[in-house]
């Protein structure tokens, strides 16, 4: 764990949608810290083959999961991860999103439970389901959040309601995971935002690849002239559509356009979901993550009150007889209603099949736009297939123009492209190397990676620390040194004095008093003798006499009173008493070993050495300086008590001092 906090190495590896579509699930790490982006199913895909790749990573030590939306292919094995995994992270969504999740998943449920293999081959329950819900956190756009050390915010990503991209800083670095991302604002849906930010990292989607949408007024026209001449001839149109996102966007244009066309009145618009009352509702009370016009609009009538399309809950509450539109879940033909329908009008060739989103490779909704001659249902049998496919793209994903000026305006040094194709993604890669390479003034490097293949990028950044608190009070002089107590916490390094620890960390400073309790009977002039050895700050005060049999008969105080020695002389007793730290622990093992020494040598009173140790000093430094004490008629003065050297010749005065020093340090090593 240490090299991993002290690594430069910033390491990605998509877990799904690496140069594919679907199982949206990406881990990144770095400094210790291990993230997981998304975590979705494969919609072309059933049972465990549907779940990204989480085996190649220890779910028990990512310490945060994103959700960027509602989205199975974002958020499908959500409930699986915290039910059936050891992880044991923290998870994070918006509020439409945690609100629109418990919604879809429950029905993705009902739907594996009855159409699509039984309980056998079901990643999860609905009782998973509830107490995932519990352990999902939520999010406010633009609100920061840290965990671990792990600082992070999202902006809005456009897409669908409630979808965003999060930023994510560790150490300083920064990485933006934009998600599924739009930025076209539409009939209900912002923009998504330009962050103010520009990451060290983008991981982008690449869906279009280098592919261009056309505009909204001519998909919208030629969408509505479509479903038009399918119902004019007396057809069924399909439109396979999620129950929340697209749908709430097709609804408006096909509800705007049966009002201004009477004539359409009379053929009936149904939304096909047993979601339809509760996507509405959610709808209506997230209307503040809308635009500007639908907030205007609904002040005065609320246009997710469609006047001219009805909801369709089950197929066996649909009157199957003439013309009609139904939009139905799910929006790639895998099963549910959307998949009933299709299987009972695809032999008609009046009848029309529109597709108005992405398709992953390995769905019906795919299969069909190569126009097959016939069809396989899920029961196995084989139907010509005869009716109308058109495919008007409403998928709110960038095409290659937004993309492209997306990363014109981010200029991240490091960029990754995730959900899409190979040949998608590999053009769009091309395609932004070459608008790039020629360019002086800003340098990309552009990964593609496939699923579980790791990209490694070098980032060295600069560790800081603030002083803060009394050490701060004061600005230090150029080349002075500051003293204090360098405190890390996750990231940030912070110098400050010991006694404002507790006021800018949750530590507290504590004092640790020792005291050592030694047998001694010996002399005190012996004792004294010893002591003056290791240092000649010694002062001796005796006590008030006292009745307490236990008081001390004499205090020693050494070393500027940082060691303290209570003579006991009728127990035969010394206790040596000190604050502990690493110097005064070193002080007092040399005083014990004087007072044991003194203790197990005794030497008779008259002859232990008498005088005080200045004259020691005195006849030490006469010894030693003889020779200097007096050149060429300089002459130095030497306080024996400070050991202050004053001298007219410098030179002279810098000899004498360092001599000095080294004499003191043999004598008093201490």
């Amino acid at each position: 764990m240490a090299n991993e906090e002290n690594s430069d190495v910033l390491t990605f590896m998509p877990l799904g949608s690496g140069q594919e579509v679907g199982r949206s699930c990406h881990y990144l790490q770095f400094k210790g810290k291990k993230i997981m982006l998304d975590c979705g199913i494969h919609p072309g895909m059933h049972g465990v083959d549907a779940l990204p790749f989480v085996d190649f990573i220890d779910c028990d030590q990512l310490d945060l999961l994103l959700i960027t939306h509602f989205h199975l292919d974002h958020a499908g094995a959500l409930p699986w991860l915290l039910e059936k995994t050891a992880f044991r992270g923290r998870c994070f969504m918006t509020h439409a999103t945690k609100a629109i999740y418990r919604m879809l998943i429950g029905d993705f449920i009902k739907i594996a439970k009855y159409g699509g293999g039984g309980e056998s081959r079901m990643l999860y329950t609905e009782e998973d389901l509830e107490r995932s819900m519990d352990k999902i956190e939520v999010i406010d756009f633009h609100e920061q959040k840290e965990v671990n050390g792990i600082k992070f915010w999202c902006y809005v990503a456009g897409h669908v309601l409630g979808a965003c991209m999060f930023m994510v800083e560790i150490a300083g670095i920064r990485t933006l995971y934009t998600g599924d991302f739009s930025r076209l604002e539409d009939r209900h849906l912002c923009a998504a935002e330009l962050p103010n930010i520009t990451p060290d990292v983008m991981i982008c989607e690449s869906t279009y690849g280098t592919q261009l949408h056309e505009s909204r007024e001519e998909r919208e026209k030629r969408f509505t002239t479509t479903v038009h001449e399918i119902v004019a001839r007396g057809g069924r149109c399909l439109i396979p559509a999620f129950a929340l996102g697209r749908a709430q966007e097709l609804l408006l244009i096909l509800d705007e356009y049966w009002e201004q066309h009477p004539e359409l009145n009379d053929i009936p618009v149904y939304y096909a979901s047993s979601l339809a009352k509760k996507c509405m509702a959610v709808y209506q009370t997230f209307v503040s993550g809308m635009n500007s016009k639908i907030q205007r609009q609904i002040a005065v009538n609320n246009p997710f009150v469609f006047k001219h399309v009805s909801n369709l809950k089950s197929i066996d509450h649909f009157d199957d007889v003439g013309p009609c539109v139904v939009l139905a879940s799910p929006g790639m033909l895998q099963n549910g209603l959307s998949r009933e329908l299709f299987e009972n009008w695809c032999p008609d060739s009046k009848n029309g099949c529109i597709i108005a989103g992405y398709c992953v490779e390995g769905t019906l909704a795919k299969h069909i736009l190569s126009e097959p001659e016939e069809i396989v249902t899920i029961s196995g049998q084989k139907l010509p297939m005869r009716l109308q496919v058109a495919y008007i793209s409403f998928s709110a994903h960038t095409d290659y123009a937004q993309t492209s000026d997306f990363i014109k305006a981010m200029k991240p040094p490091h960029l990754v492209l995730v959900h899409g194709e190979m040949n998608e993604m590999n053009r769009l890669k091309a395609g932004i190397v070459r608008q790039y390479e020629d360019d002086n003034d800003f340098k990309i490097e552009v990964h593609n990676p496939r699923n579980t293949e790791s990209v490694s990028l070098h980032f060295r950044g600069q560790k800081t620390a603030k002083v803060v608190g009394t050490l701060a009070t004061n600005p230090p002089d150029d080349n002075s040194i500051v003293s204090g107590i360098l405190v890390r916490r996750n990231f940030n390094y912070h110098l400050l004095h010991p006694n404002d620890l507790s006021a800018y960390t949750e530590l507290s400073n504590s004092r640790l008093s020792q005291k050592e309790s030694v047998f001694y009977n010996g002399s005190m002039p012996l004792l004294i003798h010893n002591l003056k050895q290791l240092s000649t700050e010694i002062s001796i005060e005796d006590t008030p006499k006292t009745k307490d049999p236990n008081a001390p008969t004499q205090i020693v105080k050494m070393f500027k009173g940082e060691i303290n020695l209570f003579v006991h002389a009728a127990m035969n007793l010394i206790i040596i008493d000190w604050i502990s730290n690493p110097v005064n622990d070193m002080y007092a093992d040399s005083v014990l070993a004087a007072v044991l020494h003194a203790q197990t040598n005794p030497v008779l009173e008259k002859n232990v050495p008498v005088g005080p140790v200045g004259d020691q000093k005195v006849e030490a430094l006469e010894k030693t300086l003889k020779e200097i004490l007096e050149v060429d008629g300089k002459t130095a003065k030497i306080d024996v008590e400070t050991m202050h050297i004053t001298c007219t010749d410098q030179l002279l005065q810098h000899l004498l001092l360092s001599i000095s020093q080294k004499m003191l340090s043999t004598m008093l090593p201490i």
